[in-house]
């Protein structure tokens, strides 16, 4: 087998989080259930988070017309948004004694929202795309609180709030883009 061939086999089994190798396990007073249950729910906040960093990257390098500036400018400033939250959620799983993203293959494997590949996309699209990744985002995040919070995990909830609420404030920037869409046809 080639190396590349082992490096797809490895790449196409399913990656768990959970149990932790022994020197990962960071001592936390949650049960490993505990534990286990915020993994499963965080890490695919995170592997959304991925996604939806690159494809607001990507529209935010492939725009066109006549808001280049204004789309190209918000798009970069959620991208850095979701860029951060990434780095957020991974400690909170790292500090509770689970482990996190691995690699790409891994993001794949856990992500909910769907790449954008087209070679062209009107901008008009980008932002109705992107408004409804970040509402996906916020009803995962929104669920996810109250798992964490089932699982006397207070600090990620704590920390998946705040997320919610920078997810809501990129929605609502979004919505009235595409309110101004509606209202100019």
């Amino acid at each position: 087998m080639t190396t590349k061939q082992k490096t797809q086999a490895q790449s196409s089994s399913s990656i768990k989080s959970f149990p932790v190798p022994p020197p990962l396990a960071t001592v936390t007073d949650l049960t490993p259930e505990e534990v286990k249950h915020v993994t499963d729910v965080i890490n695919p906040l995170i592997a959304d988070a991925f996604a939806l960093y690159t494809k607001t990257k990507n529209f935010h390098w492939h725009l066109e017309g006549s808001h280049f500036r204004d789309y190209h400018l918000l798009f970069d400033e959620h991208a850095a948004a979701l860029l951060a939250s990434i780095d957020t959620m991974a400690e909170r799983v790292r500090r509770i004694g689970g482990t996190t993203i691995r690699s790409i293959g891994h993001i794949s494997q856990l992500q909910t929202i769907q790449d954008n590949n087209a070679d062209l996309v009107d901008p008009a699209e980008m932002v109705r795309q992107l408004l409804q990744d970040n509402t996906h985002m916020a009803q995962m995040l929104r669920a996810a609180g109250m798992i964490c919070e089932d699982n006397h995990d207070y600090a990620t909830s704590n920390e998946l709030e705040v997320l919610l609420d920078e997810t809501e404030r990129r929605k609502w920037f979004l919505y009235e883009i595409v309110q101004g869409q509606d209202n100019a046809n």
